[in-house]
């Protein structure tokens, strides 16, 4: 019994490393449709419904083209998804006034530290020494690889972000506690790509129109090339929306037997691996800010499962 228990965790922590490796190769396919695109409002939700349209078939190839609908899951889906498409409103304005580095330091940080004391504070799943000595990590981790850069004001938004991108982690552990009558996994990451897909396309389209009206006024002005390249960025939204799609899947099956205290530290010290790794094969080499990074990133991650306490 306990050799079945045992592989059986194993099966779940394995899913979760193939979610953060979807994640970090997910990173990568967005940034190159960011550089061909560009990254203001009308692309953040041009992104989020071409690929939760592609996420959403791929989902139903896996699920056999069903979905199950409760009134639970379409509300915690619909919850979902007005969570992240407020964070990508905030994401679009905090890069107005912070660097990427930094950026990534609030994101990452809300969607590890939120869900870790959400499990412990709220689902008894316990504090640890493995587990504090691994949040901990991270955080110098991340830590390690900020640049600072002039400081102007917009707090809210990149508050918002920590806040919002936790309050993904928390939304799921939520939906996989309760006891009210709810779908499956693959159901539940369904119904959160038509949300998207119909709410982001709602907002995509309302921008276009006032952009459109906007131009008509200056016929003289023309848009920026790589606004232009929609075709030649087309595959990299479509296989991101796949990837992204697919990797929360993973996680919500795995958080249904594995701490959200353990997994999202995990999801998070992860991803910043494998993403500082794929730097390698990209224009700019990672630095040796961000190589210690990843080092200790690795360390805290191995001590959820080298220290017994």
């Amino acid at each position: 019994e306990k050799s079945y228990k045992g592989l059986t965790m194993f099966i779940y922590y394995a899913l979760i490393l193939a979610s953060v490796v979807m994640f970090g190769g997910g990173f990568a396919l967005q940034n190159i449709y960011r550089k061909k695109r560009g990254s203001h409002l009308r692309i953040s939700m041009e992104s989020a419904c071409i690929g939760s349209v592609a996420g959403l078939i791929v989902l139903l190839i896996i699920n056999g083209f069903s979905i199950e609908i409760t009134s639970f899951t379409l509300s915690m889906a619909l919850w979902a998804t007005v969570n992240n498409l407020v964070l990508a409103f905030c994401t679009f304005k905090a890069l107005d006034y912070i660097n990427l580095s930094l950026y990534s330091l609030f994101s990452m940080l809300g969607g590890m530290v939120l869900p870790f004391f959400q499990g412990i504070l709220f689902y008894g799943e316990g504090f640890s020494v493995a587990k504090g000595i691994c949040v901990a990590f991270i955080c110098v981790a991340l830590a390690c690889t900020v640049e600072m850069g002039e400081k102007k004001k917009g707090t809210v938004f990149y508050i918002g972000v920590f806040v919002l991108n936790g309050m993904s982690g928390v939304i799921s552990k939520l939906y996989t506690s309760s006891a009210f009558d709810k779908a499956d996994a693959a159901s539940y990451n369904e119904l959160m790509a038509v949300c998207t897909a119909i709410l982001a396309g709602a907002v995509w389209c309302g921008v276009a129109l006032v952009e459109k009206r906007k131009s008509a006024k200056k016929p003289h002005e023309t848009a920026p090339k790589r606004s232009r390249s929609f075709l030649g960025a087309l595959w990299a939204v479509v296989l991101f929306g796949a990837v992204n799609k697919v990797a929360n899947y993973l996680l919500v099956i795995a958080l249904y037997n594995v701490d959200a205290s353990v997994q999202y530290p995990m999801v998070t010290g992860g991803t910043m691996i494998v993403s500082t790794l794929i730097s390698y094969f990209g224009d700019s080499k990672p630095s040796k800010k961000e190589l210690l990074s990843i080092v200790l990133a690795f360390i805290g991650m191995l001590a959820l499962f080298v220290i017994p306490i």
